[in-house]
């Protein structure tokens, strides 16, 4: 097992609520964590895909109390809505008999407003906790190591493969298995062909700004199906939203949130990017960088983060704005090359904000001055810097 820096987060969550829910993709790793975690206490493992697993589950009223002070693992929870109006009572038995925290770890793939009856079944009860693919705090600094995740993407299975092939094929399988099988049942009703265009347009366009009138032009369906289809990959956990700064009122600010494929392997599976050069050679292959390190920055920041992009009709641009604990301000470029040059519009924006912290995100190791407060940082540096915070 990789080891993944949400394990002392999950058992963190797991020691203050009463029930935890954790987030993320299909094959994402989920499971794997929750068993780590039930290595350290007395635990139960229900997988409600399975049959029998299922069956045990039954009458929940009358297996549940069997276990209780155990902390009870519900996985791909989706396929048992109706556990949650039962799990709440649950809770609420065991604070009366003392068990007040540790009660249920909850696995999902997909978010909270997807798996609406656990919002509101469990409203005060729960904690939430995403787990995305791997990230290079997790598997080594080497440059190698680097570019293989952001070639493969950070699903465990596709990062580990023997070889670059062998990663591709498990990608597109996963990517026909989501579409065919998985969304259908989360109650996504969107042709499996039209949802992976628009899935494939989102990554033909990483990291632009939403243009829903081209994409409904596009797909021949109307601005508010593109909504539908947008919201659904976000509920999946697939797509990331990332909306604009929008506390600078006196500036005329640009309003469409930019979108992007979180992970960075199905990115380059969608465009039928086989290896290395032929990601160097795509017109992608910067925005897909961003989009890879935006990704590693989100999942290594505390929680409670903000996260923003800022632009201003005049150009003025930070690629990530980070609104850390307290209110603090990190303003983040993102550049492939070892020798990173700013734009004059990273040096207005950031007079525009007044960030406590300004950085260039490259590939080196080394920290350096830019100017007017502004360093560049690699990847190990800058998630060491906010793992501490």
């Amino acid at each position: 097992m990789i080891p993944r820096q949400a394990l002392s987060t999950l058992k963190i969550l797991l020691d203050r609520h009463a029930a935890v829910g954790l987030l993320g993709p299909r094959q994402v790793g989920k499971t794997t964590l929750a068993l780590a975690v039930a290595e350290t206490r007395e635990a139960i493992y229900l997988d409600l895909e399975n049959r029998i697993d299922r069956a045990k589950i039954a009458e929940p009223e009358l297996y549940l109390p069997q276990h209780a002070g155990k902390l009870v693992i519900l996985d791909e929870i989706q396929q048992a809505p109706d556990l949650f109006a039962t799990l709440r009572g649950q809770i609420d038995q065991g604070r009366r008999d003392g068990h007040k925290t540790g009660q249920f770890l909850i696995l999902g793939s997909a978010s909270p407003a997807l798996l609406r009856q656990s919002a509101e079944s469990l409203a005060g009860r729960i904690a939430y906790l995403d787990l995305g693919p791997l990230t290079p705090g997790e598997v080594g600094s080497s440059l190698a190591v680097r570019d293989r995740l952001w070639l493969r993407g950070g699903f465990p299975e596709s990062f580990t493969a023997p070889d670059d092939v062998a990663s591709l094929d498990w990608r597109t399988a996963f990517i026909k298995t989501y579409l065919e099988r998985d969304i259908p049942q989360l109650g996504g009703r969107v042709p499996a062909e039209t949802l992976r265009r628009f899935w494939s347009m989102l990554a033909h366009n990483q990291g632009a700004q939403l243009n829903a009138a081209r994409l409904a032009s596009s797909l021949a369906v109307s601005g508010q199906t593109v909504a539908r289809y947008l919201d659904l990959m976000v509920d999946l956990l697939l797509v990331r939203r990332l909306q604009p700064w929008s506390s600078n009122a006196g500036k005329r600010l640009v309003k469409a949130p930019k979108v992007y494929v979180r992970d960075s392997g199905l990115t380059h599976a969608l465009l039928s990017i086989e290896n290395g050069e032929q990601l160097l050679g795509h017109p992608v292959a910067g925005h897909s960088w961003e989009g890879f390190i935006i990704e590693a920055l989100i999942a290594a920041s505390p929680r409670g983060t903000g996260a923003h992009f800022y632009r201003t009709t005049n150009g003025a641009e930070i690629d990530l704005l980070l609104t850390l604990p307290g209110g603090r301000l990190w303003a983040v470029e993102i550049k492939r090359s070892l020798a990173p040059k700013l734009e004059k519009g990273f040096h207005i924006a950031c007079g525009d904000i007044g960030p406590a912290e300004a950085f260039v995100v490259y590939p080196g190791t080394e920290r350096f001055p830019l100017g007017q407060g502004i360093h560049a940082i690699g990847i190990d540096d800058i998630v060491k810097r906010l793992v501490e915070n």
